[in-house]
């Protein structure tokens, strides 16, 4: 019969799926027992509803299992105390989130030595794919091996949860806010917080709280990339997310018509303002490929998203052609990145991604500190 050393050996192996470590390292295993080959595991979660409960006893069973002599594996869950949450807010908070300074948030990415990579996606206007553009972008990052994050900054007009299909709400316990997952990336949203039929009618001030609370009180992990979907325009919200983290880049994106193109650079004139970098362009729907000839159309004009590169003084990342199965994707919950890899539009984004990887493994840009 397997010991209870090699029984937690193997549960070493399990991760928590919403922190990325060992469950053994953070105090969730609370008994192990070994009886006749029947193994026993007692497992804490942080709440009692849990939405990660299946996944974590799947796993736990599929560790324990194919130990020698093992014949049933029996997995009990309980959730923790008010101490034992605490415990395992202390052990995985770090400087991830969740703590004050001053009697302020902190926000980890504003720190000197975050190692995330902030890119706000914005446009001038609504109605462009932005947010198509941010959730594709986003899965391509993490098929580059990236840990990449979603924030559903559009309060008033939130559509990520949908394309990414996700839903549920997220867990919180002690000034921490767990998101939810989906295709690799950790999203959160006001949509997973509120009644999705109601109009959200907020004002400045509440719109910056909800922003702060979702940089500093969301525990996000290491992530190699946020990427933050803003509302078009150059409002509340970019105006505060540009305070709270000056160092983030913004992309800008646009169609190739000259009025959406013209309400995107005033979109990102915006960082001269801020402090921020716009890193590129992105030029959607520049295209159209008739499925049936393969002719090319430019449905919406050309030239807007060079020029708009241009007069930005960056450079065009992509164009972006249009697919039907594109917004097809967005509807069912599946990026077209996922669903359709080989697409023409998912090359492009591939491509964007596979630059975007490249430009964070530089120091060109990157502050770094001075000692004498």
């Amino acid at each position: 019969m397997p010991t209870n050393e090699q029984v937690m050996q193997a549960l070493a192996t399990v991760n928590d799926p919403d922190v990325g470590r060992p469950i053994t390292d953070l105090g969730m295993v609370q008994d192990v027992s070994v009886d006749g080959g029947v193994v026993d595991v007692q497992v804490l979660l942080t709440v009692p509803g849990c939405p990660m409960r299946d996944r974590i006893e799947r796993e736990v069973t599929q560790a324990v299992a194919p130990l020698e002599g093992v014949r049933e594996v029996r997995v009990g869950l309980s959730a923790m105390t008010e101490q034992q949450r605490g415990d395992f807010a202390t052990k995985v908070r770090g400087s991830a989130g969740g703590q004050t300074e001053g009697g302020q948030p902190v926000i980890p990415f504003a720190k000197m030595d975050s190692q995330t990579k902030v890119l706000a996606i914005a446009s001038g206007k609504g109605g462009v794919g932005k947010s198509s553009i941010t959730t594709n972008l986003a899965v391509a990052l993490t098929r580059e091996g990236h840990s990449v994050g979603i924030l559903d900054a559009d309060i008033w007009g939130y559509s990520i949860p949908r394309m990414m299909g996700v839903q549920g709400r997220p867990v919180a316990f002690e000034n921490m806010v767990m998101p939810l997952q989906a295709h690799g990336c950790k999203v959160i949203s006001i949509g997973f917080f509120i009644d999705t039929e109601r109009p959200v009618i907020w004002r400045g001030p509440m719109l910056h709280r909800a922003l702060q609370q979702f940089l500093a009180d969301v525990y996000w992990g290491d992530l190699d990339f946020l990427l933050c979907d803003l509302p078009p325009g150059t409002g509340d919200i970019a105006i505060s997310l540009a305070q709270m983290l000056p160092n983030a880049d913004m992309l800008v994106v646009t169609t190739p018509q000259q009025a959406a193109q013209r309400v995107a650079l005033r979109a990102g004139q915006t960082t001269a303002q801020t402090g921020m970098r716009v890193a590129g362009v992105i030029e959607n729907m520049a295209t159209f490929i008739a499925p049936d000839t393969g002719s090319e159309y430019r449905i919406f004009g050309e030239g807007g998203g060079i020029l708009l590169a241009e007069e930005l003084d960056t450079k065009l990342l992509a164009s972006i052609p249009i697919d039907p199965r594109l917004r097809e994707g967005a509807d069912a919950g599946v990026p077209l990145v996922v669903s359709h890899p080989d697409a023409p539009a998912s090359r492009r984004m591939f491509d964007v991604a596979h630059e975007l990887s490249a430009s964070k493994k530089s120091l060109v840009g990157k502050s770094l500190p001075l000692q004498f």
